[in-house]
């Protein structure tokens, strides 16, 4: 959501939408959320690496610019400056740890090598997963290279090697740096992606002030149809379309659409969606040095 929002708010409405496991219900959500934007999906059977699901776009790009953004990070950028370059720009952050990412090597404001995942440390400057590119049918000719002639690493065929390929044959690229680049990646990243995106855009606390004997604790999110009874919510939750929340008390945590939570106490909890929650109330005779 909040990075179509972002496109969209940039006046780019133009979006292919590269899905495998649950990729229906990502249709389904970007359907009716967003029927104002040009949305094309495309499944990538099989998991064969970054570069290959982008190249299953291949026949939806002529010559036109691309911008490639990996649905599993968040970044605050201005795209209008990225975007309005002469050169392709890669999305660049220093990090004590390159081995884990495609990398970049720079010199006099210009990127002159790029390797995934390398062994040496020859940079620091991790390619945060966004990429915009000048000339999308050059990207797709690389790519299918790098395939024909199976050029993998780690066992996939990276976007990385397909963009050192046109780096090779003289294509330009400068370094655009993000400095807010936040990982969705895991559980942990993703609970602490969202206390930093509650704090800073998307808090709606003050709306929730009075409800149902509930008390709101900031920073929080809580979607439309949401029913609070007796809860205490926050800090640093967000709540998606139509849960019920009764009797609980929730903080750090993701509760998605649709779900229902009685009677317990949650914290740092991802929730998924539909899911249900209860725990019924007992009554107890409890003797000495019990453990429950």
């Amino acid at each position: 959501t909040y990075i179509i929002d972002e496109l969209i708010e940039n006046n780019i409405k133009d979006i292919v939408f590269i899905i495998g496991y649950l990729g229906e219900q990502i249709i389904e959500f970007v359907e009716k959320e967003y029927p104002q934007i040009n949305s094309i999906f495309v499944k990538q059977k099989e998991m064969l690496g970054l570069g290959h699901a982008v190249y299953m776009a291949n026949e939806y790009v002529e010559n036109e610019e691309l911008l490639i953004i990996l649905g599993d990070t968040l970044f605050d950028v201005n795209f209008k400056e990225m975007i309005s370059t002469e050169y392709s720009n890669l999305g660049v952050k220093t990090v004590e740890d390159p081995s884990r990412f495609g990398v970049a090597v720079t010199e006099n404001d210009f990127i002159t090598k790029l390797v995934e995942k390398p062994k040496e440390p020859i940079s620091k400057l991790a390619l945060v997963g966004l990429y915009y590119v000048k000339n999308g049918k050059l990207l797709m000719n690389s790519i299918e290279k790098i395939m024909k002639g199976n050029v993998k690493t780690s066992g996939e065929f990276q976007l990385t090697d397909a963009l050192q390929e046109m780096l090779a044959n003289g294509e330009k690229f400068t370094p655009f740096t993000v400095e807010n680049w936040y990982d969705c990646g895991k559980p942990e990243t993703i609970l602490s992606t969202n206390n930093i995106i509650l704090k800073k855009y998307r808090n709606n606390s003050d709306k929730f002030k009075n409800h149902e004997n509930s008390k709101v604790i900031s920073p929080v999110f809580i979607s439309e149809g949401v029913k609070l009874e007796n809860c205490v919510v926050g800090p640093y939750v967000s709540i998606g379309k139509n849960c019920i929340l009764k009797n609980s008390v929730i903080s750090n945590s993701i509760i998605f659409d649709n779900s229902i939570i009685e009677n317990y106490s949650l914290e740092n909890c991802i929730v998924g969606a539909n899911a249900e929650l209860k725990k019924h109330s007992e009554q107890l005779n409890i003797g000495d040095y019990t453990k429950i």
